[in-house]
């Protein structure tokens, strides 16, 4: 591995949004204005000092950035190969990466002159930094989950509503994060006007895909800056967790022109042919759902599938569209773990290492099951601590 940094030059997507094969815009024509001038001023933002200089600013003193780069010692003594090392977003504030888009997207929303703020979310942590967001900066936040989502995940309902957000409950479908995602496009779609509407993963029609990666980026910025100092060189190995993808395109970015090997890791539910999934890359084939061409779980009459997961966070039939391309040109590997086996990393994580995970970063841990007897004592694994394990303890507790 080389001791300085590559030049980012990977620049997907092209001016049609699209990430290869992936992508588009595929809404309806009422909101092709409001995705016009929401690209627009993104790209004004993106070259504005003014822009930047405060998003930094509050991703520092309000988020708590940068986030640590944490040694394992128990972690990597345990499995004897390979260093891990931990990027902490579990430390950020509201207890997730999700913060870090959030607040990049309340700043555009007042650039626009937005007043009403909508979301989806299905563990919670990007509508908790949705509401986190609207409350610091004084704006109303109307937050879509589906109902089976409130009752796993009622520690961040109750959060939401503190700070000022309704969350408006979805009983249809699955009652998951689809369903919550279908309603806010329809609200979208009948409040355009006033409407600022901060979708939380890379998925979405352009310009949200790259918005949201690129809000994220800050992750692998830093943890590039970060690994330098400690080792001198790069990983060898980057690990993250894969539902609609933000944290791990906010890990993987900035090092896709480095030589590093980069695993995604999906949720296989009760298992991949099991019928009950949400192993999208897996098992899934290219089609559109929520605005852009991507990756989905949809039988052969073009129906989109239920999803699975213990994971609230991974319970989505799709995938962005970006991971879509990555997978098809070889550039990142996508694997599968099931319910059980995230559990089992819960479990040592919390045990070696002091830390209770996410159910959704579990994931990624879990996949060193299968990483590390690959690896040497020379090399350095990566692994994206997504998230802490505080809102999935009820679920963590009935599964133990």
């Amino acid at each position: 591995m080389q001791a300085t940094e590559t030049k980012t030059t990977y620049n997907q997507p092209n001016a049609r949004g699209y990430f290869g094969d992936y992508g588009g815009k595929f809404v309806p024509e009422i909101l092709i204005p409001a995705i016009t001038a929401l690209e627009e001023e993104y790209v004004k933002a993106q070259n504005d000092p003014e822009f930047q200089r405060e998003y930094h600013e509050l991703l520092q003193e309000y988020v708590g950035r940068p986030t640590k780069l944490t040694f394992a010692d128990k972690l990597t003594a345990h499995y004897g190969k390979a260093r891990i090392y931990l990027k902490r977003e579990d430390l950020c504030h509201t207890g997730a990466h999700k913060i870090n888009n959030a607040i990049g997207q309340i700043l555009l929303a007042r650039r626009m002159g937005k007043t009403r703020i909508i979301a989806e979310t299905g563990a919670g942590q990007h509508g908790v930094a949705t509401a986190t967001a609207c409350a610091k900066f004084g704006m109303k936040c109307i937050v879509y989950m589906g109902a089976e989502d409130t009752v796993r995940q009622k520690l961040n309902v109750d959060r939401m509503e503190l700070m000022g957000a309704e969350v408006r409950e979805v009983t249809s479908g699955s009652q998951t994060l689809k369903d919550a995602t279908n309603e806010a496009i329809r609200d979208w779609v009948t409040n355009v006007e006033d409407t600022f509407y901060i979708i939380g993963s890379v998925v979405g029609p352009h310009p949200y895909p790259m918005m949201v990666r690129n809000f994220h980026r800050v992750i692998g910025d830093e943890t590039k800056k970060q690994i330098l100092e400690k080792e001198g060189r790069l990983p060898d190995y980057l690990v993250a967790c894969v539902g609609g993808g933000s944290n791990a395109m906010g890990l993987f970015y900035p090092f896709m022109n480095d030589d590093v090997d980069i695993i995604g890791v999906e949720a296989a539910g009760y298992g991949v042919d099991s019928g009950q999934t949400a192993a999208t890359i897996t098992k899934g084939t290219p089609g559109i759902l929520h605005g852009s061409l991507s990756y989905l779980l949809h039988d052969k009459n073009g129906q989109i599938e239920l999803a699975h997961s213990i994971s609230a966070g991974l319970d989505y039939p799709g995938i962005g569209p970006e991971h879509s391309h990555l997978h098809d040109s070889g550039r990142v590997q996508y694997y599968a773990v099931t319910d059980q086996e995230a559990m089992d990393a819960v479990k040592l994580l919390s045990r070696k290492e002091g830390i209770i995970p996410a159910l959704e970063t579990a994931h990624a841990f879990a996949w060193l099951e299968n990483l590390m007897p690959r690896t040497s004592k020379d090399e350095i694994v990566i692994l994206n601590c997504s998230g802490r394990g505080d809102k999935d303890m009820k679920t963590i507790s009935e599964n133990l």
